[in-house]
């Protein structure tokens, strides 16, 4: 790994989402062995996803900024660039959320729309808007790397953390939209380009930071408030909605421990 420490912060950023990108693929090819899998394991899937999101909001998002507002001379005032950044971040996505018709992963829940085609688009509209905040996150983490601010060994497991929920994350996708009637190969097709969001946000993020020291400790917070609405608005509610509450319980517990020790570990 030592090439990779090497490279510029943007480019790894690239290589990190790029890495998100393909686990989200990874988890979208399982509707070529199957049609469905047991509801007990997506709402567990989704619970992990939130944990290991809520964990990476913390360690790799909000205690950097905290830091990085200490070193910018906010002095007792280091709380606002997280503060700002944070609420920023949700309301962000509150906003980009009353745009789209809120929807579940169950296309048959899907409010106010009736045909196939318009749930699977919605269903791909929506997974596509979650990964968004987890491309721009690692690329904000890169990117605080190379000014100091950051670990790079906890940018990389940010990385991980986000690419390991990304595999439920694409089968999430792909396997409603075989529910639905689409081909193996278009529904395989629609669930990795879910995905694909997260290089362009990632490469986004860094060159933000990176243009800007001062814009740093809100950006970070910025990722985390986007995420932590992801999570409370989406995953948390979706998780347990059909009942599997211990399922999706266990899930966020181990999707946090695995994303704290990650951080914890390689940092």
């Amino acid at each position: 790994m030592a090439w990779f420490t090497t490279l510029d912060p943007v480019a790894q950023s690239l290589l990190a989402t790029l890495f998100t990108w393909a686990l989200t693929a990874a988890g979208a090819a399982v509707v070529l062995f199957a049609r469905q899998v047991p509801r007990a394991y997506m709402d567990g899937s989704v619970g992990f996803a939130a944990g290991v999101m809520t964990a990476a909001s913390f360690w790799s998002l909000l205690a950097p900024s905290i830091h990085f507002a200490e070193s910018l001379g906010y002095g007792t005032l280091r709380w606002v660039p997280p503060l700002v950044g944070f609420l920023l971040g949700a309301a962000c996505l509150r906003g980009i959320d009353l745009v789209l018709p809120h929807m579940h992963p169950d296309l048959r829940t899907v409010e106010g729309v009736k045909t196939s085609w318009q749930r699977a688009t919605l269903l791909v509209l929506a997974i596509t808007l979650h990964n968004i905040p987890e491309g721009l996150a690692v690329g904000v983490a890169f990117g605080a790397a190379a000014l100091g601010a950051g670990d790079l060994g906890a940018a990389v497991a940010l990385a991980v953390g986000i690419g390991l929920q990304n595999f439920p994350e694409g089968s999430a996708v792909s396997l409603p939209l075989r529910r639905e009637g689409m081909s193996r190969g278009k529904a395989l097709w629609y669930g990795q380009l879910s995905g694909i969001v997260e290089p362009m946000a990632g490469v986004l993020g860094a060159w933000l930071v990176l243009s800007s020291r001062a814009v740093l400790p809100y950006a970070l917070a910025f990722a985390a408030g986007a995420m932590i609405f992801v999570v409370a608005e989406e995953l948390i509610p979706e998780s347990q909605r059909e009942g599997n509450v211990h399922f999706a319980t266990g899930g966020v517990i181990l999707g946090f421990a695995i994303m704290m020790t990650l951080d914890v570990a390689l940092s």
